[in-house]
């Protein structure tokens, strides 16, 4: 049976180490225009605070998790699963920056165990308006020595049961060159 193309961006499901999955608070960038959706991979930006990436960007750190924010125009606290421009002074994003999380995420074309070690892109920073949720997935034409992530195994969810086909979720963790904090320079 076929898997589902239904892509959910990357989705964080364990520690390398066993240790607990954390996410950190950081501002959303006063000039951060681009919708961000819980899911989808972010980068830290000069003068602090976080926005959405595009595949191949050297300075990322970690995934979106969601957003909390002072309404303007009701003054209510309101947190929301994706991120659209709002002119709130206080507005911060839940991320998971470790980069030891080991994320879910699916492949866009055929993706199979015999890519573990690879290193691959994401493609797609869209996502549902009604549910937040990303529609990013690992760029499988990516498959080589360089790229954001890195796999490190086949899903083991019932639902990815033809993982010799396209759309299988996989396995995988930040690749040390275009994380943030494992780069030696700074953003």
């Amino acid at each position: 049976m076929a898997n589902k193309d239904a892509a959910f961006g990357f989705k964080p499901t364990r520690h390398l180490s066993g240790g607990l999955i954390r996410a950190e608070e950081y501002a959303i960038a006063n000039n951060a225009s681009a919708s961000i959706f819980t899911g989808q991979v972010v980068e830290a930006v000069a003068g602090g605070g976080i926005e959405a990436a595009a595949a191949g960007d050297t300075q990322q750190l970690g995934v979106f998790g969601g957003c909390f924010f002072t309404d303007p125009t009701t003054s209510k606290p309101t947190f929301k699963a994706s991120y659209k421009q709002v002119a709130a002074a206080d507005k911060v994003a839940k991320v998971y920056p470790d980069p030891n999380i080991v994320f879910e995420a699916q492949h866009d074309d055929t993706g199979t165990a015999a890519m573990n070690n690879s290193a691959f892109d994401f493609v797609g920073v869209g996502g549902s308006s009604i549910t937040g949720q990303s529609t990013s997935e690992i760029d499988t034409s990516t498959s080589g020595t360089s790229g954001g992530f890195k796999q490190i195994g086949i899903s083991k969810d019932p639902d990815n049961s033809d993982t010799g086909s396209a759309d299988a979720n996989a396995y995988v963790v930040f690749n040390t060159g275009e994380h943030v904090f494992k780069l030696t320079t700074g953003v």
